[in-house]
């Protein structure tokens, strides 16, 4: 009796992969686009979220803690606009 075997590219990486979840030499970009929001800090901010499209998965969080850092900051500048 075989060992039941999943199709091709079921588990994101590259079709052959030789084991579930291998990744792939090279990252497939997602093509994900980042609307301008108007707001000068908050576009730099996320405009970095490109980044990650060209990244391994397991270097994402350092894109993400940076967009965030971004985002936040632009929150406590009109905050402090607000005073």
């Amino acid at each position: 009796m075989s060992e039941p075997t999943a199709p091709a590219g079921a588990y994101g990486g590259e079709t052959g992969a030789a084991h579930p979840g291998e990744a792939s030499a090279r990252p497939e970009p997602l093509g994900v686009t980042v609307a301008p929001t108007g707001n000068a800090e908050v576009d730099a901010a996320t405009s970095r979220l490109a980044d990650a499209d060209e990244m391994p998965t397991q270097s994402h969080i350092e894109v993400y803690e940076d967009v965030h850092r971004g985002l936040r900051d632009a929150l406590a500048a009109l905050d402090e606009n607000r005073s």
